[in-house]
């Protein structure tokens, strides 16, 4: 054998066809920062493709980068994670997509010969020299095309004496650089010195002359230029009719997220812009209602502690006045003796009397307690709109007037005996105006006025808006005297003048249409109406004197379904066949 055929069988197809003068190893993308963005470059370990190969999802990574990969499914029974070599599935890395690798691991899957191709293109391009790839001493300026493999200029013509490759086109490494893209002859594997041409469409697979005599020997076997066009055509066709325009479609959707984005994002500015100029104008409008409120506080502040300043100077005079009328007369009446006490006797009892009169006595707790009650905050209340925006919260002072207070519902004039009675009473200001707080001192007394020591515990519930919720439940009937105070004063109306009626007395018969249709026509049968018909019937029936015309009871002849039973209708009536009738 030839050495330049020694030469050919020393390369297997699947490596890459160029011998770096430097360390193999090293990392090429160190070279020109421009190789990351090459074909010829892995994805994964970022360099030119060793041994690249195709995953079924059509991107290719170096078969040691696939090797790498953890399993996304194992099939194993022992539990361990394994390598993606025994058929498991993968998750590629360009994709992120599952697919499943051959039985025969990452070596299974096929040869990306582009990438080869691109790999000794980029190879031209960033290296200065390559080195022979036949004898690895001299530096290669051309390139066999069917061999694939880089000569020197003495290998060249050795490769051009040898009698099996002497029609083999040789170009210069130059020549190849000014092509831009390299194509190659693919080799077979089991016989590298034969190129691919045949296609044996029993076994789906590529082959040699040399394979179509030894293992294809029976199998339909044709020219890999005749099949190619089949399934060029084939993958052509899928491309242009359905991938392309849907590839178009994907492209102008994704032009359209991006506006649909942009524009999103345009808006989202701008309403980032309006909420804050809002929210400083409100803001701005809080701060001054703030401000008003804080205003309107201290003029009522002020105002109560003027009040209050002149109750003081009041009850200091008034202090001041009875303290030494006290004073005197206790100095009088002790040390006096009789005739100087009944000389100034006159002046000292108009005196006291006149101090007695004039009555400015408030009691203790009505004073400051009441003046601080009466300025309240309200947060939940409208305060109308500042700067043209709607403001909560109000500073609330008005006082209850016992005299403008109401009273809503029947139950505080008419109640029943042992049912529940209620009304509400309505805390108003000296406008009438419903005051809007609750917590006001509210007296509620019922005493029967017959008998006065019949009273009723009444229920009084603050509803915190200015009303309360009065329950009772009367045991006996007859009039009872209501009396509603706030504040120790009687409210309008009050006392008032509540009539327990009775307790309603059911009725202990039906409601029908006449003794003879409800007791089934017998005789005997009566009823509380004073109807009677002839034939020996004792009861009412349809169309007979005394039928009232219409449904009625037949305890006491009432024809009102919803009343009180009366038993003054019944007549002669015996209670036994009084009876008979409730039974029937």
């Amino acid at each position: 054998m030839s050495l330049c055929q020694e030469g050919i069988n020393d390369i297997k197809p699947s490596e890459t066809v160029f011998k770096p003068r430097n360390d193999e190893t090293r990392d090429e993308s160190d070279a020109m920062g421009i190789l990351t963005k090459s074909r010829a470059v892995c994805a994964v370990c970022n360099r030119l493709y060793r041994e690249p190969k195709i995953l079924p999802c059509l991107h290719t990574f170096c078969s040691d980068c696939i090797r790498q990969l953890e399993p996304f499914s194992v099939c194993r029974l022992d539990g361990d994670r394994g390598s993606p070599e025994d058929g498991s599935a993968i998750l590629c890395p360009e994709c992120d997509s599952e697919v499943d690798l051959p039985p025969s691991g990452v070596d299974g899957l096929s040869t990306d010969h582009l990438a080869l191709d691109e790999v000794f293109a980029e190879t031209l391009r960033v290296e200065s020299s390559v080195v022979c790839d036949l004898c690895s001493d001299g530096e290669a300026g051309k390139r066999c095309e069917v061999c694939s493999v880089n000569l020197c200029d003495f290998c060249s013509l050795a490769h051009r004496k040898q009698k099996r490759t002497s029609s083999h086109s040789i170009q210069t490494l130059e020549e190849l650089k000014s092509l831009g893209r390299l194509t190659r002859p693919v080799l077979c594997s089991l016989h590298p010195d034969q190129e691919l041409r045949l296609f044996c469409e029993s076994c789906d697979l590529t082959v040699c002359l040399e394979c179509v005599a030894s293992f294809h020997r029976d199998h339909h076997c044709r020219s890999a230029r005749e099949v190619v066009s089949h399934y060029g055509d084939r993958m052509r066709d899928l491309v242009v009719r359905s991938l392309k325009p849907r590839l178009t479609r994907l492209e102008e959707s994704l032009r359209q997220v991006d506006t649909s984005q942009e524009a999103l994002q345009a808006h989202t500015d701008a309403l980032a812009g309006e909420i804050r100029l809002f929210a400083r104008a409100y803001a701005s409008a809080v701060e001054a209602h703030c401000c008003s409120l804080l205003r309107s506080l201290e003029e009522l502040s002020n105002h109560h502690k003027n009040q209050l300043n002149l109750q003081k100077a009041q009850l200091q005079q008034a202090f001041a006045d009875v303290h030494s009328g006290v004073d005197f007369t206790e100095r009088l009446l002790t040390s006096g003796s009789d005739a100087e006490i009944l000389s100034v006797k006159g002046v000292t009892l108009r005196r006291l009397v006149n101090l007695v009169e004039s009555g400015f006595d408030p009691h203790p707790a009505t004073i400051a307690c009441e003046s601080a009650r009466t300025i309240c905050f309200l947060p939940q209340e409208s305060a109308g709109q500042v700067e043209g925006f709607p403001v909560v919260g109000v500073i609330h002072a008005k006082t209850v007037n016992p005299s403008k207070c109401t009273i809503q519902g029947e139950g505080v004039e008419r109640g029943h005996e042992g049912q529940q009675g209620e009304f509400t009473l309505v805390c108003r200001d000296s406008s009438g105006e419903q005051v809007a707080r609750g917590g006001e001192p509210v007296l509620v007394s019922i005493v029967h006025k017959e008998r006065k020591a019949c009273s009723l515990e009444a229920s009084v519930v603050d509803n915190n808006d200015g009303s309360y919720g009065v329950s009772y439940t009367p045991a006996e009937p007859g009039p009872y005297s209501v009396w509603v105070c706030v504040k120790a004063q009687h409210v309008q109306g009050s006392p008032f003048v509540l009539n327990v009626k009775r307790k309603l007395r059911r009725h202990c018969g039906i409601f029908h249409c006449c003794s003879f249709c409800s007791s089934g026509g017998a005789k005997e049968a009566l009823c509380g109406c004073p109807g009677t018909m002839p034939g020996g019937f004792q009861g009412c029936g349809h169309g007979h004197r005394g039928h009232p015309g219409k449904p009625h009871w037949s305890c006491c002849g009432s024809v009102k379904e919803a009343s009180e039973c009366v038993l003054h209708n019944l007549g002669n009536v015996s209670p036994r066949g009084h009876l008979r009738t409730i039974e029937l």
